[in-house]
């Protein structure tokens, strides 16, 4: 294979201060929910980007110092001397490919609610902490001495970071989170003194710490900047502000890092973000200044990361998230191996790992985060095992990640799907609107399974137990997915409510087979909490429907706050002329109309219905398991039976793809139950302090 020639400028050397990057790919600062817990497991992810061929490889937010902290997520901390090893080991990591190692520095303000080191949270300008779930915790304002200190505070994470090796120190002043951007913007900086007021004097305290960032470091290490590109809230740091700020300074540091205002833009799901979202924002910042812009947009088509660079739009190409769903991009890129790139969805189930104090994973890259803990690597399988064949039944998302793995491995691979499509749940889900990048899940898998000589791949084909005994595989994987249960049974209601058989009722399963009630007044019910019944809801609509939205909770959709796109997704609701009963749920289903009950006070109220779509919960396709589990199936010659996926519980596609992978890991290495099966750190303990008298 060889590289399209169009692409040569991808990888090209490019100065960044006195550091010079081999490539123009940029792995942006990015969280993964390891942080200061998990320090191996962030380090060996990162040196897969290094051997994936990345340029430039930053660590996620480094808190500089106990006074600003955002508990409960868990970031790295640069706090003192004794954070410096895990940070050296990350440093060194990052460069063992020649990658250059940055480190971005993180001082939060008023986003910091300190609910950990319980220090008092300082700020521009204070008041209540500005965090995702409004802590009752004010911020004080900085005094002088305040923004003394936090300068010395500052020089103490550059000589630390110097120390640990890193290249690049990258300042936080960008989401809404860095006290840079706080100082920046109108909004959260109300000062009356040379630190506020006009532009020049907000960006007063931005100079300093640039200017102690080269004294301390002797200019040794590069500086990037990173700031929003615009702050959507009255008195924000504007698109235009930015640019004026840009033109004043525009030799300020060695590298301009833009990315959307709030994170909730920035990272925006594939359902509503489309690549390359960003270009407006940024575009022409190139002119104002002469040194290199680096610039976001889930970017997966090398042909749209040429046009950002050919066109003036960008130096260098900043990812996220494509280099968590492909750490090996850029040598994919490099090498002509287009059809191999695992492409990111935009789902942000990586986003939620981080939201919800847990370790990341990724849909498409099942071995994001288990570098370390488990040994699996996103591109060099593990040599096989004693055995030689394995059968997988059921080709949606955690069969086909099965055989994908086992084939890889070296195991002969039989694939039975009892429909005509591959892809399973995704090929389904991927119709609906919003969700066609979500294809790629199958897409990628079904291409690289297509040329292995080791996989034979059956359509229609519905097994038996009997035919699987038959088979004469050493070991199975039953990977037959779930359905969705047609009553209103999930977190709220644990058993059935009385339902009229006259009303019609859908599940999401009906909906997407195409049996869609048309000009009809639904009322959807969603006690599911993810995508699945806003998603229903836009479908409803585009079919004439009149959609009454009914949930439990007090919001719509209300886990995506963990992928960041609940407010878009109420947002949608509203625009489409949705109607949403929040904190109700449906007590009994008559034949036109359906009684709701509050789910504080249990008052009752009617509206009426034509049909009623449930979004509940799902029921494991299990039988063919329990069925052929009940015969004498290891005295017909398998090792191994597994239920995965779906079929053993329902879940996110992340989960089902993560449980195709560790079927495959596994074969031939059953785990130890009784112990972790994974490896994590445990804190050493600090010598106990001396007993006061």
């Amino acid at each position: 294979m060889t590289r399209d020639p169009r692409h040569d400028i991808l990888f090209q050397p490019l100065q960044i201060g006195p550091k010079l990057a081999k490539n123009r790919f940029i792995q942006v600062p990015h969280c993964n929910g390891g942080g200061y817990r998990d320090p191996s497991a962030v380090t060996e992810m990162r040196r897969t980007k290094a051997e994936g061929g990345w340029g430039v490889i930053f660590t996620e937010q480094t808190e500089i110092h106990p006074s600003s902290e955002i508990t409960p997520f868990i970031e790295q901390h640069l706090w003192e001397d004794k954070d410096i090893p895990a940070m050296a080991a990350m440093a060194e990591a990052m460069k063992s490919h020649g990658a250059l190692a940055g480190i971005q520095l993180a001082y939060s303000g008023i986003n910091g609610p300190n609910l950990y080191s319980r220090e008092v949270p300082l700020a521009v300008t204070g008041g209540p902490i500005l965090t995702f779930t409004s802590d009752p915790v004010h911020a004080r304002t900085m005094d002088r001495e305040d923004i003394r200190d936090l300068r010395r505070w500052f020089r103490s994470a550059f000589r630390r970071s110097q120390q640990a090796g890193f290249d690049i120190i990258c300042l936080y002043g960008a989401h809404g989170f860095g006290i840079l951007q706080h100082f920046l913007s109108r909004a959260t900086n109300q000062r009356t003194d040379d630190y506020g007021g006009s532009l020049e004097n907000r960006s007063r305290f931005l100079r300093e710490v640039i200017e102690d960032a080269r004294e301390v470091t002797k200019g040794e290490l590069a500086v990037s900047l990173r700031l929003s590109l615009h702050e959507a809230r009255p008195s924000g740091f504007s698109n235009a502000e930015l640019r004026d700020f840009i033109a004043m300074h525009a030799e300020l540091p060695d590298l301009w890092d833009l990315a959307h205002g709030t994170w909730e833009a920035c990272s925006g799901t594939s359902r509503f973000t489309p690549e390359g979202a960003q270009e407006e924002l940024i575009k022409g910042i190139k002119s104002l200044t002469p040194k290199p812009v680096v610039g976001v947009g889930r970017f997966t088509s090398a042909d749209a990361m040429v046009r950002q660079i050919k066109t003036g739009i960008l130096d260098f190409i900043g990812a996220a998230r494509p280099s968590i769903a492909d750490p090996f991009l850029p040598k994919k890129v490099e090498e002509g191996r287009y059809e191999d790139i695992r492409e990111c969805i935009g789902c942000n189930i990586c986003v939620s790992g981080d939201m919800t104090g847990a370790i990341s994973r990724c849909t498409q890259n099942t071995a994001f985060m288990e570098e370390w803990r488990k040994g699996w690597h996103p591109e060099r399988p593990r040599p096989k095992g004693a055995s030689e064949s394995i059968l997988i039944v059921g080709a949606g998302p955690a069969g086909l990640e099965a055989a994908l793995q086992a084939a890889k491995r070296g195991y002969r691979v039989t694939l039975a799907e009892a429909g005509t499509s591959l892809g399973g749940r995704v090929s389904r889900e991927r119709t609906l609107p919003g969700l066609s990048a979500w294809g790629r899940v199958a897409d990628y898998r079904t291409g690289q399974l297509a040329p292995l000589p080791n996989v034979e791949i059956y359509r229609d084909s519905k097994l038996t137990s009997e035919d699987i005994l038959s088979m004469g595989a050493d070991h199975v994987a039953i990977a037959t997915g779930s359905h969705w249960r047609r009553d209103a049974v999930a977190r709220l209601h644990l058993t059935p409510i009385a339902t009229d058989p006259a009303m019609p009722l859908y599940t999401p399963d009906d909906l997407m087979a195409g049996e869609i009630p048309e000009d009809r007044h639904v009322t959807l019910y969603d006690d599911d909490h993810f995508y699945m019944g806003s998603v229903l809801a836009e479908l409803l609509v585009s079919k004439g429907c009149a959609v009454d939205f009914v949930t439990p909770a007090a919001k719509v959709a209300e886990w995506t706050d963990n992928t960041l796109e609940q407010g878009t997704i109420m947002r949608r609701m509203l625009e489409i002329g949705v109607t949403v009963h929040l904190g109700k749920a449906p007590e009994a289903i008559g034949a036109h109309e359906v009684t709701l009950g509050c789910t504080w006070t249990g008052r009752q109220n009617l509206i009426p219905a034509d049909a009623v779509v449930m979004v509940t919960s799902r029921s494991p396709n299990d039988a063919l398991y329990h069925a052929t589990r009940a015969l004498d199936w290891r005295g017909a010659g398998i090792r191994g039976l597994k239920l995965i996926g779906d079929a053993a519980a329902p879940g996110p596609i992340a989960w089902a793809t993560y449980a195709g992978r560790r079927f495959a890991e596994e074969i031939d290495h059953p785990m130890d139950n009784d112990t972790p099966a994974f490896r994590r750190e445990v804190a050493a303990l600090e010598p106990l302090p001396s007993r006061l008298p």
